[in-house]
């Protein structure tokens, strides 16, 4: 399926659950673009990060243009420039890092944390995915232990980017997921903010 193909199927869904289906059988489910004919390095891949982090490998997903082999968003081609974006889809992951979080909000709720007013409002931003299910490291404070987390996170990523795995030349990018409800609630909502632009352009 190409990108033509998607919208052209996606305009022509007509309710919610053909919308969901849609979406699950597209955008969720199936081998992903990248590793086309490659179920097996598509293992390997998802193993790594299955064994650095403790959870299973079919919780890791990837999502995104890689996925698709294009991004219905920026209408364009995956391509070189493109990133691996990947959920990690962990009850357990997430739980384990919102530990972390909560000690660091009881630090800032008794006056021991010295926070600045731009990092305050990346935990803000940080906050906001969470309440979606969705911890984004990106975002997360690097202050007190917040920041070995962070770093520790992004430095083994990176170790699996441009070249050094089974993925190839592209940078990988990486968020913990608190259930598969919460992945498919997210892309779903972002399939559905898709879908009307299209159908305020058709009947235009």
């Amino acid at each position: 399926m190409d990108l033509e193909e998607f919208n052209s199927e996606l305009v022509s869904k007509n309710d919610d659950e053909s919308v969901l289906d849609f979406c699950r059988k597209h955008v969720l489910h199936g081998t992903p673009y990248i590793f086309s004919a490659r179920d097996e390095e598509f293992y390997e891949f998802r193993k790594r990060i299955a064994n650095k982090y403790c959870i299973p490998f079919h919780e890791i997903y990837i999502t995104g243009s890689a996925k698709l082999g294009f991004s219905p968003l920026k209408k364009k081609q995956f391509d070189y420039d493109s990133d691996i974006d990947v959920a990690l889809v962990s009850p357990s992951l997430f739980e384990q890092m919102m530990l972390s979080v909560a000690e660091y909000q009881m630090m800032i709720r008794k006056n021991r944390a010295v926070v600045h007013v731009r990092e305050i409002e990346l935990y803000h931003s940080f906050l906001e995915y969470v309440a979606l299910g969705w911890i984004r490291p990106d975002k997360l404070p690097i202050s007190f232990q917040m920041k070995a987390i962070k770093d520790d996170w992004f430095e083994f990523f990176r170790s699996i980017s441009d070249g050094k795995s089974e993925v190839g030349n592209y940078r990988v990018n990486a968020g913990v997921f608190k259930s598969y409800s919460h992945l498919e609630n997210y892309t779903l909502s972002g399939i559905k903010d898709i879908k009307r632009s299209k159908d305020l352009r058709k009947n235009q």
